[in-house]
């Protein structure tokens, strides 16, 4: 019996023995996962600094405090938190299942460039930005009736602007009433020219503005006819220069230049105004407002309103529905379509006040 009892308790200090020995190695095989070399921005590897925006990709955007960068596209690599600059670019190069590799200029200093990767987490790229917690009203500066307005910051004085469902942009593009422009079957391109020809009279509309490039002259699009304005419109543009705008002739008994818009025109006219967005050159979104003068050939400026977080995705697409209610498919600033993946597209609505003109 004694014996047996012996074997018992030997066994018993055996495996308490085992035990402890197990938990001493998982202890150890813990602290060992968590421990981490400390490293800098010196241990990333070097590349070369972005010089030129167009060839990003796409952008990352963050609203946290500090983010963190990694060695490589694993969460046990070695990292460590930098703090966030609103001064700093982040820009995406190539997209993992949880990270973003990104090339960091440190201190703005191009030729002090890295590679680092970062937590999808944290970040927000330039394809999935929205218009959610953006404020629609900030606005860069206005000018209303000749005067301009570079310290009032808010729509507010001018109208409401809100976000809309796209299913309610589509409803009330039903009830349009700004005027479609209708293409006249007298003007024709001939040999790279636009020509007008009716009964006998044959007239080349040139264009208002003589620009050459290295590739040859601007390229000259026809639009269509506004019977309201009694105006021919073309769209001139080239991939030399930056930009495009709308031109306008009057071809009744000679060709001549009358006015140009920026955007894609809406013409009211129920108010005799020419209207258009378009996506600012520097910041934002223009929204303008003209009232054309056909006694005199001039346009009466009425409003001119730079927003500063969105930009207009299609401006054919914007539409009046009466005198004061305007609506517009945009952009979230800064956001792209990158690898086949589309931007997300928004659209809103604006409502002048009834007094305003």
């Amino acid at each position: 019996m004694k014996i047996l009892n012996q074997i018992v308790i030997s066994s018993m200090v055996v495996f308490v023995g085992c035990s402890q020995q197990n938990k001493t190695s998982e202890t150890k095989t813990a602290k060992t996962e968590v421990k981490q070399k400390i490293i800098t921005l010196v241990d990333f590897k070097k590349t070369k600094g972005v010089d030129n925006v167009q060839e990003v990709p796409f952008q990352l955007f963050t609203k946290l405090d500090s983010i963190q960068f990694f060695v490589a596209p694993n969460k046990d690599a070695a990292h460590l938190k930098v703090a966030y600059n609103k001064f700093d670019n982040y820009y995406g190069f190539e997209e993992f299942e949880d990270f973003y590799s990104i090339h960091y200029s440190i201190n703005n200093n191009i030729s002090n460039s890295i590679e680092a990767f970062v937590l999808k987490s944290e970040f927000t790229s330039s394809f999935e930005l929205t218009l959610n917690g953006v404020d629609l009203y900030e606005i860069r500066s206005s000018t209303f009736k000749q005067s301009d307005d570079f310290k009032n910051k808010s729509f507010k004085k001018f109208g409401t602007i809100a976000e809309i469902s796209e299913q309610e942009f589509k409803t009330s593009s039903k009830n349009r009433m700004n005027e479609p422009l209708v293409k006249n079957p007298n003007i024709k391109l001939h040999d790279d020219n636009w020509v007008y020809i009716e009964n006998g009279r044959k007239e080349v509309i040139t264009q208002h503005e003589n620009i050459s490039t290295e590739t040859g002259p601007l390229a000259n699009e026809y639009v269509g006819r506004s019977p309201y304005l009694n105006l021919e419109v073309f769209k001139e543009n080239s991939d030399e220069v930056a930009g495009s705008f709308y031109s306008f002739y009057n071809i009744k008994n000679a060709v001549m230049f009358e006015l140009s818009t920026d955007g894609y025109p809406q013409i009211l006219p129920t108010k005799s105004w020419v209207t258009f967005v378009s996506s600012n050159n520097d910041v934002g979104s223009n929204f303008i407002i003209a009232k054309y003068l056909p006694q005199t050939k001039k346009q009466d400026n009425l409003l001119y309103v730079n927003f500063t977080n969105f930009k207009i995705a299609d401006d054919k697409k914007a539409f009046w529905t009466d005198n004061n209610t305007f609506y517009a498919e945009v952009f979230p600033l800064n956001s792209t379509a990158v690898n086949g993946k589309k931007q997300k597209t928004a659209y809103i609505k604006i409502q002048l006040k009834a007094d305003l003109f």
